[in-house]
């Protein structure tokens, strides 16, 4: 067994201040019921650079379903591989079991990202499906060995406070460089999204890539063609949603693997970057990303400045003529692409929405019922927040801000007393009629005698 190193309380900035509360209740109970449990991944690792983590990820001795007998408000995941769904609201604090390679078990094969799924599986607690061999739990150091870059691969662990290290990690984030945990030649081809990863997370934090991952990148970078379009647009939207897109994209197009994804998108001049710079400088303003920064928006920052947003969709064949009243509507599932990456159509339609929204903002003589109807559009608040990133006129998004606020006061069926009202007990149901009898008339209760 490798000796890892240890990193005391005393030698790092961590603080449990700065780690979310709900994964801290999530770390104690786990610990307080006898199993390991670190932080781990991306959340140790901006810790330590002093950002604030997007999510926090937990890793544990305990296996799935004893990881849901102690969460009511847990729900288990994933076919490949269970992971563990912590919900607190709208929040979701992922615990997965540490894990090892399936090579590393005598006798099965060696593990790749198609491997199909076992058809034997054992009905375990709660009604939940465990397919033993794709979860191959080990210990916290084969774990970190699985992870993608060494800075990735630390755990924090609440029990000492301490930042352990098994894959040298502390080392290359004092040298502020991306390395892969492996032979990357291996690593990359085993998953090929990892060199796009590696080329974001360089370009996020501000590091330089290891001259070996730099070479692994030109050697295998046709790979990227292989990878799964769905979970590509995933990524270029986590790029948009950063914070250092422009940045990042640059990076891309630096390392070829933009003009293998996106060839429309490679060499774009200066009127895309513009756009990219905007949208980052918004999204700067913001600690945690903002609700509203939706997909269509997204979209539209990327190819809406190259004029790339794809035409109307055209039915291939004529459709029937409808009944009288009775609404049209396109199908959802229908897709677009742009390169290698599928748009949703409901994405592209909404774009088109807000880009029609935007000259009725700007008309002057309004009625109040037109006002009103423009109010109430369901792209409004996308409109709002795209003038807030690429408009320039910060007193015409201040007076549509007050329109809906005004609208929204005088809609019916609103009380502006009750808003601060507390209520003063659990709320009360429908109330139920009263069953009659004979005749129409309310039936009386029983007599006592």
């Amino acid at each position: 067994m490798m000796e890892p190193t240890v990193l005391p309380r005393s030698e790092h900035a961590i603080s449990r201040r700065e780690i979310d509360p709900d994964a801290l209740k999530v770390l104690y109970r786990l610990r307080e019921h006898g199993f390991i449990a670190y932080l781990v991944g991306g959340s140790v690792r901006d810790l330590m650079l002093g950002r604030r983590p997007k999510d926090f990820d937990i890793g544990t001795s305990a296996h799935p379903y004893e990881i849901k007998k102690l969460f009511r408000n847990c729900w288990i995941i994933g076919r490949r591989f269970r992971l563990a769904h912590v919900k607190f609201g709208l929040k979701t604090i992922e615990v997965a079991t540490f894990r090892r390679q399936v090579a590393d078990v005598p006798g099965e094969p060696a593990e790749t990202p198609d491997s199909p799924l076992p058809e034997q599986t054992n009905a375990i607690a709660d009604n939940v499906a465990f397919i033993h061999r794709d979860n191959s739990f080990g210990t916290p150091e084969e774990d970190a060995f699985r992870r993608d870059f060494t800075v990735n691969g630390m755990f924090y662990d609440i029990a000492t406070f301490s930042v352990i290290d098994y894959v040298g990690g502390l080392e290359d984030l004092k040298k502020r460089v991306i390395r892969s945990i492996g032979d990357p030649n291996v690593r990359f081809v085993e998953d090929p999204v990892r060199m796009l990863r590696a080329v974001v997370m360089a370009s996020r934090l501000d590091f330089q890539l290891d001259p070996d991952v730099i070479a692994a990148i030109e050697r295998h970078r046709e790979l990227i063609r292989e990878a799964s379009p769905a979970r590509m647009i995933e990524e270029y939207y986590k790029i948009l949603r950063s914070g250092s897109a422009a940045k990042t994209f640059h990076a891309l197009d630096e390392t070829g693997l933009l003009s293998l994804v996106t060839p429309e998108l490679a060499n774009a001049g200066e009127r895309f970057y513009e756009s990219l710079n905007a949208l980052d400088a918004w999204r700067r303003q913001h600690p945690d990303i903002p609700a509203s920064l939706t997909n269509p928006i997204l979209l539209g920052a990327l190819v809406g400045p190259l004029g790339l947003l794809p035409p109307e969709a055209k039915p291939a064949h004529p459709p029937k003529p409808p009944r009288p009243g009775k609404r049209v509507r396109e199908p959802l599932s229908e897709r677009v692409s742009i390169g290698m990456l599928p748009l949703a159509r409901r994405d592209v339609d909404r774009f088109r929405h807000i880009t029609m929204l935007i000259p009725r903002l700007n008309e002057q003589a309004l009625s109040i019922r037109q006002q009103r109807s423009i109010v109430h559009r369901p792209a409004f608040d996308e409109t709002l927040t795209w003038l807030e990133i690429f408009g320039t006129d910060e007193d015409l998004i201040e007076v549509w801000k007050e329109q809906k606020a005004e609208h929204a006061a005088s809609a019916p069926g609103h009380h502006p007393a009750a808003d601060d009202a507390a209520p003063e007990g659990p709320p009360r149901g429908p109330r139920r009629k009263r069953r009659r009898g004979r005749g129409g008339r309310h039936r009386r209760a029983p007599q006592e005698s």
